[in-house]
């Protein structure tokens, strides 16, 4: 399953739309998906960001041996963007570094 998180873009055909946080880290925990697409900005951020995805993933690679999906980032907001790239990256060598221990 592919899961795109967005409060306002068309979603990308073949993919499932999930428009908060709780819902697209439903899906992950099912170990059904293979791919998410994150914006980060969804209209109200009491009920989360894209940015919370990424944190939820990081947490459960590094303390439940979580195998994370291809993770990408649609986020128009810039300086989100550079934060979720980087939770992105620690997601990536954390497997890494699982994969050699």
């Amino acid at each position: 399953m592919k899961v795109y998180l967005d409060d306002e873009r068309n979603t990308p055909e073949g993919w499932t739309r999930v428009y908060w946080p709780d819902e697209a880290v439903s899906l992950l925990t099912s170990g059904a998906v293979v791919e998410i697409s994150l914006d980060h900005d969804l209209g109200d951020d009491e009920r989360g960001t894209g940015y919370d995805v990424i944190l939820w993933i990081e947490e459960a690679v590094a303390l439940r041996g979580f195998n994370p999906p291809i993770i990408v980032v649609h986020s128009a907001n810039s300086s989100a963007r550079q934060k979720m790239e980087a939770g992105i990256a620690a997601i990536r060598q954390m497997v890494i570094e699982r994969k050699v221990s």
